[in-house]
Formats: structure tokens, C-alpha cells, sequence
């Protein structure tokens, strides 16, 4: 595909203004919407084939909330569309002022292999309801989502609106030279770093949303079935592929090895004692993660799991304890379904310990101590925190989603993705009556005495 040929048919449609209309971008989001309804069993197959996700698990975390910001999304627009009243100092009067949202253009979207769905339509919502146009640049290693996700888009809207490039790195090289408007990449912080650097070569607004070890903290006032149960489901959703999963623990010493026996006992009942042949349990998506994954599992002591099927793709949800802080599991993002467990005995020592870590994009506690809750958010860095949960801050349809640092730069999901492909652009408009002469030269007020006025003026 000639890319430039196609963002070129893209801007020139932007710029015929078929876009902007309210009624357009609603009409659109509901053709979206009945669209992946229509081939919600070919999408859920593709998953399956993909990652081995159950139709549960793969509608809950990718159709699902897909559906969800849209219905979302069209029901809110309109007030979202409003310009903003702006206020005017006395200087600039009679006049008035407004903040209008724009669109910024022709946007595009690169999506990520683990929720190849999900990652790559819930920004396309966004962008849709801002006004623009948009590329969509699917993952390669998840090539059944990619080939239905395309097939669905084609059959929905014409190219020059919506389209789709697929293929592996020489594609979404050849669309990282083209001058978007704006650019969206889920995906690693290696890759994400490659992606602004091509973004920088046209001064491109970016939106990264990266990863990184998401740290749990357990503290001993914890219930430990409950909070066991909420952290075996969040590690092993999608075999662990998941970017807010909880890549380690800190708990208190005094509770690890009751909560490690609770975790092992969480396991069982929800893949049985054999997860290899549970179908809710999903696999890893190729064989070079599968080697990456079971290098980790030697760097410390299998506590529970540890069994792996390389012509399955398969490693059994694994707990470990004494690991080394300098081991590579603790030093690398795991993305998949290993937990290493290391405990404290002070809660200020595990503060410290995060802060001189890289910003993570979640960060979860389990306490019931509100002044522990309150300290946390306080003296840490990080793109989200849970509290006596993992993931489910994601569902919040008003709750920005993003990283900071490391873990990412920008938000989306409900408002914040129609804010994150709309430039707020303010407008100013004056009257032509009225014009005092004391702010032109030739200067005739002492500075003092212009100082004043003209700080008055300001509403200073």
C-alpha cells in the first residue's frame, strides 16, 4: 500500500469538513458499534486462535468494553462538543472568548498484539468522536484479529475515512515517515521510544501507552482470600499479558507464606490442577515470548506452578519466592504468568523502594488503613492506583487511563479520549468599538504609573 498516497486521500477528506458535524461522528460510532456486534463470533474465534481466550473472558476485556465506550461515548458527545466559555480581562474588553474543541487531522493508531482488539478500537472510538480521520495499524502477531478487525473496518467505512495498513514492521515503519496529525501506540517502552523519535521528525503530538513492573503491595491487615483471589485474577488474565497486571508483590513478611498457600489454593479453583487443560486459561502468543517467560522461572523459588508445554506455548501461572532484587524477573517487565514475591517488614523502607523505580503505569495496595491508602498516593509516582483490587480501575468510563515516565505519556477512555484527539483551541473575539489609546506608542505614562494600570487591566 502506498501510505502516502493514503494519508493524503485521508487529509483531504478532513479537509472537506465531513468530519466535524455532530450528527456525522454519531452516526459513525453507532455503524461502528453495530459492525462489531455483527461479527462479535468471528472476533471472539480470532481471539481464540490468537491467545487461546475464552468467549468470557475475551468479550469481557475486549468487545465488551469496546461496546461500552461507544454507547458511552455517543451518549455524551454532545455536551463534550461544547466550546467553553473563556473569561477576558479588562484590557481585552468589549469582547469574549471560547474554547473550541478541534480535530486535529489525520491520526494514527498502532495497536499492540495482547488485547489486539480492545487496544486498537477503544482509541479509534476517541478519535472518531473528535472529528478526525484515522489509520489503523493492527498487530502482526495477532494475525486472525488483525485480518477480522480489517475485514470490519473496510466493510464499514470508506478508506479515506477509516483505514487499515496490516502487516509486520516494514508497514508500520512506512507509516511512522508519514506526517500525521496526530499519532496513538500501545505497546513496550523500547518501542514506544522509536515511535516518538519518528513522531519528533514531523513535531507530531504523541499519545504512548506503555507498560512496566505494576508493583501490589500487601499489607497484614489484608484478608487473605479475598485479597489472593483479586490477585491471582488480575496476574493470570490473558496468561499474564496484560499491561496493568501486577508484575510483583511486596508483602508484609508476616503474611507471605499464608497469602502464597491462599494464591496456590485461588489457582486451582479457577483452573483446576491442571491449567494446561482448563479453558479458561490462555496461552502465550508465540514461542519467543515463551523462551523470554521460562527463563525467569530458575531466578528463584518455585512455590507453586513452574510446569511449561513449549508446543502449547504454555507456563503454568507460577509463584516465586527469594528471588534476588537484581534478578532480570525483577528487573524486566514479566508479561506474563509469573509473580515473584518479596516481602517487608517496614512500610516506609517499601516506599522508598518505589520511588527510586521507574514510574509504573499501576500501582496496586491491598490495606484497609486509610492513612496507608492516603500515603501512597501521596509520596509515589505512578499512572494509576487501585486500592484492594487489581485492573478494574481500567472500567471507570470518566477515569483517564495512561501512564507517566516510563510507563507512558497521555490518557484516554470516556472524555479523555475525545480530549486526547481534540486540540482545545481558544477564540477570542472583539468588538470593534471602543479603542483606548494608552497601550499603543509613542508611551506617554511613567512606567510606574503603566505598571499599574496595566496590571489593573489583567485583574491582578
Amino acid at each position: 500500500m502506498n501510505c502516502a498516497a493514503l494519508v493524503e486521500r485521508q487529509r483531504a477528506y478532513f479537509r472537506s469538513h465531513a468530519t466535524r458535524p455532530l450528527e456525522f461522528r454519531r452516526a459513525r460510532l453507532r455503524e461502528l458499534q453495530a459492525a462489531i456486534e455483527t461479527r462479535e463470533r468471528e472476533l471472539l474465534e480470532a481471539l481464540q486462535a490468537d491467545l487461546h481466550k475464552p468467549p468470557q473472558e475475551a468479550y469481557a476485556s475486549e468487545l465488551g468494553m469496546v461496546l461500552g465506550e461507544i454507547r458511552h461515548t455517543v451518549r455524551c458527545l454532545p455536551n463534550w462538543m461544547k466550546p467553553r466559555r473563556g473569561h477576558l480581562p479588562l484590557l481585552t474588553l468589549p469582547g469574549r472568548a471560547s474554547v473550541q474543541p478541534d480535530p486535529y487531522g489525520v491520526a494514527l493508531i498502532v495497536g499492540p498484539w495482547n488485547y489486539p482488539f480492545q487496544l486498537l478500537f477503544t482509541p479509534l472510538v476517541g478519535c472518531i468522536a473528535a472529528g478526525n480521520c484515522a489509520c489503523l495499524k493492527p498487530s502482526e502477531l495477532a494475525p486472525h484479529t488483525s485480518a477480522v478487525a480489517a475485514k470490519l473496518i473496510r466493510a464499514t467505512f470508506s478508506e479515506e475515512y477509516i483505514a487499515v495498513v496490516e502487516g509486520g514492521r516494514e508497514a508500520a515503519e512506512a507509516l511512522l515517515e508519514q506526517r500525521f496529525d496526530t499519532l496513538f501506540f500501545t505497546g513496550s517502552p523500547g518501542v514506544g521510544r522509536s515511535v516518538m523519535a519518528a513522531a519528533a521528525k514531523h513535531l507530531t503530538p504523541v499519545t504512548l501507552e506503555l507498560g512496566g513492573k505494576s508493583p501490589c503491595i500487601v499489607c497484614d491487615d489484608s484478608p487473605l482470600e479475598i485479597t489472593a483471589r483479586r490477585i491471582v485474577w488480575g496476574k493470570t488474565m490473558n496468561a499474564g499479558q496484560t499491561c496493568v497486571a501486577p508484575d510483583y508483590l511486596l508483602v508484609d513478611r508476616s503474611i507471605r507464606a499464608p497469602l502464597v498457600a491462599a494464591m496456590a489454593r485461588a489457582i486451582g479453583a479457577f483452573y483446576g490442577p491442571d491449567p494446561l487443560s482448563s479453558p479458561d486459561y490462555g496461552r502465550i502468543v508465540n514461542r519467543w515470548h515463551f523462551d523470554r517467560l521460562a527463563a525467569y522461572l530458575p531466578q528463584g523459588h518455585i512455590a507453586h506452578g513452574g510446569r511449561t508445554s513449549a508446543s502449547e506455548l504454555y507456563i503454568e501461572p507460577t509463584i516465586l519466592t527469594d528471588v534476588p532484587l537484581t534478578a532480570p524477573v525483577m528487573e524486566e517487565e514479566i508479561f506474563g504468568p509469573i509473580l515473584p514475591v518479596i516481602d517487608f517488614t517496614d512500610f516506609e523502607e517499601t516506599l522508598a523502594f518505589l520511588r527510586d523505580r521507574p514510574s509504573p503505569l499501576a500501582l496496586y495496595l491491598f490495606t484497609k488503613d486509610q492513612r496507608t491508602r492516603q500515603r501512597l498516593a501521596a509520596e509515589t509516582r505512578s499512572g494509576g492506583i487501585c486500592v484492594n483490587d487489581t485492573v478494574v480501575h481500567l472500567l471507570g468510563k470518566d477515569l483517564p487511563f495512561g501512564g507517566v515516565g516510563e510507563s507512558g505519556m497521555g490518557a484516554y477512555h470516556g472524555r479523555a479520549s475525545f480530549a486526547c484527539f481534540t486540540h482545545s483551541k481558544p477564540v477570542v473575539e472583539r468588538s470593534l468599538w471602543g479603542d483606548p489609546g494608552w497601550r499603543y506608542p509613542p508611551f506617554r505614562r511613567a512606567f510606574g504609573s503603566f505598571k499599574r494600570v496595566y496590571q489593573w487591566m489583567l485583574g491582578r
